[in-house]
């Protein structure tokens, strides 16, 4: 499951008449930046997008209030014997690799809204990037991607020099990381090019994460995490890195909320994990709690993924 300098920019959404579903964006032009409400809103059928006006947001927040998609979390749960974490994986090692290795990828065999995830996953990657590099140069920098994907932001870090350290809770995921690391990096007799250093792949979930590395970034992986695990998993993140922690998640707004909750009442494969959205004051308050405090932040949009970066530092 996301950055150039239009992640500082608080890029609002426009429309001309007020809908919380824009016309999707020409993919010819200049996107967006990015977001993590995707995974509950990917499947969501456009036609019925169209027809919900924001002057009906109200009415259906107070209609979800009936409706109970909990009940089809827990079957889930069950059939694989535990929770959340369990879902997770299983969900990422099967049905939900094979969607999100589309849209991460350049396959045309994706719909409007997976293309426009795709768009805001690039560039956030993007702006990640510039604002790694804006420091200084990667060059034996040693940087923890957890959470890594299909190594969407492995590989670029990889590239300007980074001594990486990838890991996922798939390993579907890991695997397909490190079959694109070493089409890209390596040359056709084996040898590393461009990258000085091959990432170190690893199939473990955040909670097994250890050692020290200069920077650990985690894009879009705290969806995963109700709030009062993820005081003990920005905890436990922040003791990994030395000088920086990077992390994205969806915005806990009443907005945002009810569009995730519009979007579950639409089955489909991507709903089969839990999605929690995270207010940024929360977020705040566990970083200082460990003493940590806020130095860069961002919204970054696309039609269909919302994201809140923050860049932390010791205090």
């Amino acid at each position: 499951m996301a950055f150039s300098s239009a992640l500082f920019s608080h890029t609002p959404l426009h429309f001309k008449k007020p809908s919380p579903f824009p016309t999707l964006p020409n993919p010819t032009r200049k996107p967006l930046s990015v977001s993590a409400i995707s995974p509950q809103l990917e499947t969501l059928d456009t036609a019925a997008i169209a027809v919900i006006g924001t002057s009906s947001v109200a009415a259906i927040a107070a209609a979800l209030t009936l409706t109970d998609p909990e009940k089809r979390r827990q079957l889930q749960a069950e059939e694989v014997g535990g929770g959340d974490k369990e879902v997770v994986r299983e969900y990422f090692n099967n049905n939900g690799f094979d969607r999100w290795k589309k849209i991460y990828g350049d396959t045309d065999e994706v719909n409007k809204v997976q293309l426009d995830i795709r768009i805001g996953h690039a560039k956030t990657v993007e702006s990640v990037m510039k604002m790694l590099k804006d420091d200084g140069g990667l060059s034996g920098v040693t940087v923890c991607d957890a959470g890594c994907g299909t190594g969407c932001l492995s590989i670029p870090l990889a590239k300007e020099g980074a001594v990486v350290s990838a890991s996922d809770i798939s390993a579907a995921m890991v695997a397909e990381a490190e079959k694109q690391a070493r089409e890209e990096l390596l040359s056709g007799e084996g040898k590393l090019s461009p990258a000085p250093v091959l990432p170190k792949f690893e199939v473990k979930d955040l909670e097994s994460l250890d050692g020290k590395y200069h920077t650990v970034v985690c894009l879009d992986v705290l969806i995963h995490y109700p709030q009062n695990k993820a005081d003990g998993m920005i905890a436990h993140l922040a003791s990994l890195a030395e000088s920086r922690l990077i992390l994205s998640f969806a915005p806990k707004t009443f907005y945002y909320d009810t569009l995730k909750r519009i979007g579950e009442l639409f089955p489909g494969p991507s709903k089969a994990t839990r999605a929690y959205l995270h207010a940024e004051a929360d977020v705040e308050r566990a970083l200082r709690k460990v003493g940590w405090r806020i130095s860069k932040r961002g919204l970054t949009t696309t039609n269909f993924y919302f994201s809140r970066i923050v860049e932390a530092v010791p205090a």
